[in-house]
């Protein structure tokens, strides 16, 4: 704030200096010793350590000093309060960076809570991967592959959120049902699903670059010691100037990192093939269901489209939460259309209570009010109709199934023949 009080008192200043200055070069140079003067006043580079504090912020939830109370809801463990955004009044980059922070916690939390309430294990991949080569992982429950009957796959949607998430925003502020997929989790297991949850958004590892130092280049041309102490001071009064501006512009450096792309899963898209091919084309499974937010429903198109034959030969139902997908942009041809038609339907936000109808131009899959205008809670808000959406399913699939004719050969007849 006070860099912010500096730089108007300047303007304000400089604009009535120039309104009142009078001709002649005498008044000039007045106005501008007056003008270097009040500069040098100013300590711009003591004003910015007070605008913003360090972008240090604690490692865990308890030196944060929140923790999640019975109803899984974020909660300062002295004063008992939601969390706080504006910690600092009028430092929102700082404020940001906190946020940032703890959300990066919470992720960590979630994995946890995958583990030790769902009991789901981590699997790496890639499966071959080296020990020093950059790796995703997934978690499965330990029937996931070996279960008859039936399947569940959750995607997430894009940005900051990784396995188990929905909204990183709705487990700080609202609470854990509403932005993990746990509860989607504890339901399936429950109904006696095996469950694979993918991580779409973890396709590379962050490295810091390593810092370049930049050598002046040798001054062959011989010049007048004058003139050369000269130019050495004007380029250090330069430098100078940039390293102020540069300071007042971006007060805290941040370190500069590259990505390693992770192999064979850089993309939402190809980790979600790669899980396929790897893990879900090859389970037990008989009857599998998807359940996609967002940016998943974008993901399970194009691996519908890339692994057509095989996903209609495995997956009986999909469930899509305000998915993003695009049948033109991703080119869905006519036959995969048609099995969206028949097999996927899409709660979407809207102001209409849960299950209504709601009318579309594309001809891609039905789709309904998730009975919520919020983007991020649509998975929430239509959880007990998927389940309800996918039981349909399962029953219509097993009545199928019953009324499949039995065909008789000799050798069945010769073994009732035996037994008789």
């Amino acid at each position: 704030m006070l860099v912010y009080q500096a730089v108007f008192i300047l303007s304000l200043v400089w604009t009535t200096m120039a309104q009142n200055q009078p001709d002649g070069l005498e008044e000039k140079d007045r106005t501008s010793t007056a003008l270097k003067d009040l500069l040098s006043r100013i300590d711009l580079e003591e004003l910015m350590k007070k605008d913003e504090p360090p972008l240090k912020f604690p490692n865990t939830l308890e030196e944060f000093e929140y923790s999640f109370n019975e109803k899984g809801q974020l909660r300062h463990t002295k004063t008992g309060e939601p969390y706080v955004f504006n910690y600092h009044e009028d430092m929102h980059r700082w404020n940001q960076k906190r946020y940032e922070a703890l959300g990066e916690i919470i992720t960590y939390c979630v994995y946890e809570l995958l583990e030790k309430e769902c009991h789901l294990k981590k699997v790496y991949l890639p499966v071959d991967a080296a020990e020093d080569e950059p790796k995703s992982f997934i978690f499965m429950s330990e029937d996931a592959l070996t279960n008859p009957d039936k399947l569940m796959v959750l995607i997430h949607g894009s940005g900051v959120v990784r396995v188990g998430q929905w909204a990183r925003r709705l487990i700080i502020n609202e609470d854990l049902d509403s932005g993990t997929q746990i509860p989607f989790i504890k339901r399936a297991m429950d109904e006696g699903y095996g469950v694979i949850v993918l991580n779409t958004n973890e396709n590379y590892i962050e490295v810091e670059k390593p810092q370049k130092y930049m050598q002046s280049p040798a001054n062959d041309i011989d010049e007048p010691a004058e003139k050369k102490e000269k130019k050495d001071d004007s380029q250090k009064e330069t430098k100078k100037q940039r390293d102020i501006y540069e300071k007042y512009r971006n007060p805290q450096k941040e370190k500069e990192t590259k990505h390693i792309p992770i192999r064979d899963n850089s993309t939402p898209e190809e980790h979600a093939l790669y899980v396929w091919d790897h893990f879900i084309s090859t389970s037990s499974a008989k009857n599998v269901v998807f359940v996609a937010h967002s940016y998943g429903g974008l993901v399970f198109l194009e691996l519908m489209i890339q692994r057509e034959a095989e996903v209609k030969n495995k997956v009986i139902s999909v469930a899509l939460t305000d998915s993003v997908h695009n049948i033109w942009h991703q080119e869905a041809g006519k036959s995969v259309l048609d099995w969206m038609q028949e097999h996927c339907r899409n709660w979407v936000s809207s102001s209409e209570p849960l299950d209504t109808p709601v009318e579309f131009m594309l001809p891609d899959c039905p789709r309904v009010s998730a009975g919520t205008e919020r983007h991020e809670l649509t998975s929430w808000r239509s959880f007990n109709s998927i389940f309800k959406y996918f039981t349909h399913a399962l029953e219509a699939q097993h009545t199928e199934t019953k009324s499949k004719p039995t065909v008789i050969t000799r050798s069945s007849n010769r073994k009732k023949s035996e037994e008789l």
